[in-house]
């Protein structure tokens, strides 16, 4: 590339960059973010089904379908007693539009001549747009199964009616109230009727009463008439201490990740510091922009994200002390470390984009919050990496007093690791997997000597409202529930109420927990309710996100598969299945609760595994490439040897951030961080241990043919 054009392509990359960074600085100023009800709290509503247990639980699915088309993100529903149901909704604007909708039956019915000819069943999507042939908006319906048949037959018997009569209009009537009484048009042939499936309600409805009756009916009608018991504004069920503790741990951790990268790569590191800061404003604008909710589960996607931005660096300079030890020149250097690890950041860019796509596709609940967070933060880190960080570092290193002054810049050598290092790992690769065997069934034998401990998330239990004589100090409340014993409890506030949720508890546990609460409240506190509730994440739910995780894995192997080897690709993910079976068992042997944050923290560890196997992987691609004929166990010893600072730097990067969680934070941050912490290492011995002696039995069964040097150099 002449130096013409590389100004010119350093010019407009400057030129991107500044307009990203300008379009995200106003989205922070004029956006406010949408926190979650750990973070923030929100509105509770307690709904009484009238009917059986079973009308409550079909209820609660429709219930659920109309909180997720509201556009309310990461709420708690959940069964309550026989027949109640409690919603909570974060940062909801509006709460009794909210109840308004939410407590609506829906019972739609299609009648002519007063008769009913078609039920809401046979309805599949209602959609409000503006009438184009009037004022006002209409919603458009399409129908299913038998309804588009029976549709036709009751318009062909209408339009035999004479224009007027009673008989040619079709009244569309919602909850026993006619919303719409349209005649069929005068285009419909009498006998015919009209055919196509679909049909449209018109009403001159404004915007909103369009987009509301839409919305009821997409969802689906309630099983049963619900009343609403209970409405009430809670507090965070975090707290402001765990939230001022995380915030204090994500300025640490960053603060002794800049200083860290700073004395590694010098000048280079003081720059991807200042590139990280311009990641973190994009990353945060991306959230404001799509109006996501802000939980601690979506904050996990945030944390592998910081780590693949920091690894994206940490790649591009190895490899920029590498060009420069072949060839003294510090603009060259860092423009060939940029396109030199281009691969390897795109691959593992994509693999963790795809789990989070099909994760937010398939999933609900926090895991689809988890699979919008990291989805954004990893666009934001290849933007941070690739465009600003590029344009920061090859134009400082490109100047006079920088290439006069080498050692300044960081990257005039290639490190004590790859300078010193040189070791041949794999000549017995069977004891590796060996030793990794071992360490995976001692580790999962804690399911079976243990069990895990779900959290309320998945096996529902006990939800205990307490009323006492003044305001309530939820964090009080908490940190005393704590000190009992009891960290596990959810709690929030409103007023002079406070609101427990606990899993399965006998009655003597009950009895002391009221008492714990009663000795945090001044005054004292009486229980005023003390009922069973169901799991928030529903079997469908649960359901849902396991479908999703296990073609999000099948999906990544397939592209492994492609970009590498198929070899390579069901190294990788054996190797993260080991992450998972052994994450999983260290919490059933320290008895920790696997509630909804250990779940994102699973799907963060499974996404920093396959990150890890794929930057070691892409560069034994590189060093086959050139060393087809040495041994294969040499050439993977290689690629892990050479690695190994990339590896190193970009775990401490994301250690010093886990580590200021872990100190800081209590309860459920502390689990977070700790699920994390064994991940991190586990991710990054698995890929050592488990997935390279993988990838070397798999080629000593199955070995590639080598390709003709002229063939290649055709195909090239």
């Amino acid at each position: 590339m002449s130096r013409d054009n590389a100004r010119r392509g350093l010019l407009v990359r400057g030129l991107i960059a500044l307009g990203v960074l300008v379009a995200s600085a106003f989205l922070l100023l004029t956006t406010d973010p949408r926190l979650g009800l750990d973070l923030r709290g929100g509105t509770q509503i307690v709904l009484e089904a009238k009917g059986d247990s079973d009308a409550a639980d079909r209820s609660l699915e429709v219930l659920r379908r109309r909180v997720d088309a509201l556009g309310v993100a990461e709420p708690v529903i959940a069964r309550s007693g026989e027949n109640r149901i409690v919603v909570e909704l974060p940062g909801v604007q509006d709460p009794e539009e909210a109840v308004k909708v939410l407590g609506r039956t829906a019972q739609l019915t299609v009648q002519r001549n007063g008769e009913t000819v078609m039920t809401g069943e046979g309805i599949s999507d209602a959609q409000s747009v503006r009438n184009s042939q009037g004022a006002g908006f209409v919603v458009n319906i399409q129908f299913q199964g038998d309804a588009p048949g029976k549709w036709q037959k009751v318009t062909g018997e209408a339009a035999c009616e004479p224009s007027g009569a009673p008989g040619r209009q079709i009244a569309f009537v919602l909850d026993g109230k006619p919303i719409s009484s349209p005649e069929v048009s005068l285009d419909t042939p009498c006998g015919g009727g009209q055919a196509g499936g679909a049909t449209t309600i018109t009403g001159r409805f404004s915007q909103p009463e369009a987009k509301e009756l839409a919305l009821v009916i997409r969802s689906g009608a309630l099983p049963v008439p619900v009343e609403v018991i209970e409405q009430r504004t809670v507090g965070a069920t975090l707290g402001a201490e765990a939230i001022e503790a995380s915030a204090q741990a994500a300025i640490i951790g960053i603060a002794l990740t800049s200083l860290f990268l700073m004395f590694a790569y010098r000048l280079a590191g003081f720059l991807a510091v200042v590139a990280l800061v311009g990641y973190a404003g994009v990353a945060y604008a991306g959230l404001l922009a799509v109006g996501a909710t802000l939980t601690l589960p979506g904050l996990a996607g945030f944390v592998l994200a910081i780590g693949m931005a920091v690894d994206a660096n940490v790649l591009i300079f190895e490899r920029a002390r590498e060009e420069y030890s072949r060839k003294p020149n510090l603009r060259r250097a860092s423009e060939k470390g940029f396109s030199g690890a281009l691969s390897a950041i795109a691959d593992s860019n994509v693999t963790t984009l795809l789990a989070a796509g099909l994760l937010f596709w398939l999933a609900t609940g926090p895991v689809r919050g988890f699979g919008v967070t990291l989805t954004i933060g990893v666009l934001a880190s290849m933007f941070s990496a690739l465009v600003l960080s590029r344009v920061l570092v090859v134009w400082a290193l490109g100047t006079r007093f920088v290439a006069k002054r080498p050692r300044l810049s960081g990257l005039h050598t290639l490190g004590w690791v790859r300078q010193r290092l040189s070791v041949v790992l794999y000549r017995r690769p069977s004891r590796w997997l060996l030793s990794a065997g071992v360490l995976v069934l001692v580790t999962f034998a804690g399911l079976l000597v243990r069990g895990l401990n779900l959290g309320v998330e998945f096996t529902g239990g006990r939800m205990l409202d307490f009323t006492a004589g003044g305001a309530v100090d939820a964090g009080r409340v908490r940190g005393a529930l704590a000190d009992a014993g009891f960290g596990d409890v959810v709690v929030s506030s409103s007023g002079n109420e406070v609101s427990l949720r606990t899993g399965p508890i006998d009655d003597a546990t009950s009895t002391r927990i009221g008492q714990v609460v009663s000795s945090a409240v001044d005054g004292g506190a009486r229980q005023s309710s003390n009922e069973l509730i169901g799991p928030s994440l529903s079997s469908e739910l649960r359901r849902n996100a396991v479908i999703g995780l296990a073609i999000a894995v099948a999906a990544q192997l397939g592209y492994l598969a492609v970009r590498f080897d198929w070899r390579l690709g069901l190294a990788t993910v054996a190797a993260l299945i080991s992450d998972v079976l052994v994450l999983v068992g260290l919490f059933a042997w320290m008895g920790k609760t696997a509630d909804g944050v250990f779940l994102a923290a699973l799907l963060t560890v499974i996404g920093y595994s396959v990150n890890d196997s794929v930057v070691v992987f892409d560069r034994l691609r590189e060093l086959r490439g050139s060393r087809f004929k040495s041994p294969y166990p040499d050439v993977v010893s290689d690629a892990v040897v050479q690695t190994v600072p990339r590896t190193v730097n970009t775990g401490i990067g994301v250690l010093f951030v886990l580590a200021a969680l872990l100190v800081l934070g209590d309860g459920s941050l502390a689990d977070f961080a700790t699920a994390l912490l064994i991940g991190l290492l586990a991710g990054t011995a698995s890929t050592v241990v488990t997935a390279a002696p993988i990838a070397i039995w798999l080629e000593s069964r199955w070995p590639r043919r080598a390709v003709p040097k002229k063939s290649a150099a055709a195909r090239a």
